[in-house]
């Protein structure tokens, strides 16, 4: 039996419970984007007439940048900028037309600021509102760091930088090269070292999709957006930082969308297809900014989980004796609790993500999976209690519920 891949808890890997859940967490920026990828307005405007005016100018720029990288012309994207920066906006705008961009948005966040010791250069901090491949799509949104020089006044860009201040962390086309394969329902990106990879990827993402698709709260993402990381990528594309054991994560990035990061160096070929199952279905099936409430871990990664197995018998989950294990030891029976902290072994991990999975297994075994999405939507989506949501959705109550769960959590693993 090969050794079950871990992922990392999704309390601390996705990217929109800022602030929601146990441990502080990426998130996307605290900006509000209207359906055009523009900030909102709301707020008074900052910094004086003469800022405010070089502000324009400089997103004035960045628009006609925009325009020319949705229509193809990498003379025109490169135009806006002196010669220096031209190399990496050259494979930026390589990477984004991979990607097959389709929206490009950016707004001023606040105004220009002057480069301490060098005069006639600023800094101003942008916000985009993007989409790849579909058109029509609410777009997600990411920070960046832009820097620029006076040329009489006209400004001149000199540097895209990532966000500093952007919590969700660096998004892959900001700092590499990529490579790229666009299915029906999924894109697949990696480096250009990794290129030969993309086709088979591509196939097991498609089909994951197809699997994740039926796990969709509301409708499913226009596309799946998976990223296959290498060891230097995996430290640096959305933060890095996860456990050694992390195999994958989902994380938030705006607009109802969640991108899938692969750690490629903890991938055997055989554990990848579960693990996109798993992880896209937390891009199917999770709210824009997260879930409130820890104790709802179960249910969350309970989902995931089933759809990873794609229907397989219950004797089959290769997490079985770690769930037995966590069983045995010191867990007090309560779904609430089961979530893994930050430092859990590889065991513990194993066994709550199976708790979590033998708990929505015997609900669905017992009211269907429309229905147990219904009782996800109303708790995770709506915020409602169990308790609430378990009358409402079964007709049954909770604590009885929970209780057969748990019994059958321990009738399963012997």
């Amino acid at each position: 039996m090969r050794k079950r891949k871990r992922r990392w808890p999704l309390w601390t890997a996705l990217g929109l419970a800022l602030g929601l859940v146990a441990g502080a967490v990426p998130g996307v920026l605290l900006r509000q984007m209207d359906a055009a990828g523009r900030l909102a307005a709301g707020s008074a405007e900052p910094g004086t007439a003469a800022e405010r005016q070089l502000a324009e100018r400089m997103v004035g720029q960045l628009d006609r940048q925009g325009a020319a990288l949705l229509g193809g012309d990498r003379a025109g994207f490169l135009a806006v900028a002196e010669p220096a920066a031209r190399p990496a906006l050259t494979k930026r705008y390589a990477a984004l037309r991979a990607l097959r961009v389709t929206v490009w948005r950016p707004a001023a966040d606040g105004v220009p600021v002057a480069v301490d010791g060098r005069p006639g250069e600023w800094r101003l901090t942008v916000t985009v509102g993007y989409c790849f491949v579909a058109p029509g799509c609410a777009p997600s949104a990411t920070g960046l760091g832009t820097r620029w020089r006076l040329v009489g006044e006209q400004p001149r860009l000199l540097a895209v930088e990532p966000s500093r201040t952007d919590p969700t962390g660096v998004r892959p086309w900001v700092v590499n090269d990529l490579a790229v394969a666009v299915g029906k329902r999924a894109l697949v990106a990696t480096t250009p070292a990794q290129r030969a990879k993309l086709p088979g990827l591509l196939a097991q993402a498609e089909a994951a999709a197809r699997v994740a698709d039926r796990y969709a709260v509301g409708p499913p993402p226009d596309r799946y957006l998976v990223y296959y990381a290498g060891r230097a990528e995996w430290q640096r594309w959305y933060g890095g930082g996860r456990p050694k054991w992390t195999a994958g994560y989902a994380v938030g990035v705006g607009g109802g969308r969640h991108d899938v990061v692969l750690n490629a160096q903890s991938l055997a070929p055989g554990g990848v297809d579960d693990l996109l199952r798993h992880e896209l279905t937390h891009a199917s099936s999770l709210p824009d900014q997260g879930y409130a409430d820890h104790a709802d871990w179960w249910l969350v990664e309970g989902l995931a989980e089933y759809a990873g197995t794609d229907g397989q018998p219950v004797d089959r989950y290769e997490g079985l004796a770690e769930v037995r294990k966590l069983v045995r030891g010191d867990w007090a029976g309560r779904l609430g609790t089961v979530a893994p902290a930050d430092d859990a072994t590889d065991d513990r991990v194993g066994g709550a993500y199976g708790v979590g999975y033998l708990a929505v297994r015997h609900l669905v075994d017992r009211y269907g999976e429309q229905r147990v999405l219904d009782f996800f939507r109303a708790v995770v989506h709506q915020r409602r209690s169990p308790a609430e949501a378990a009358d409402e959705v079964f007709g049954d109550p909770w604590s009885m519920l929970h209780d057969d769960c748990v019994a059958y959590i321990r009738s399963a693993t012997g």
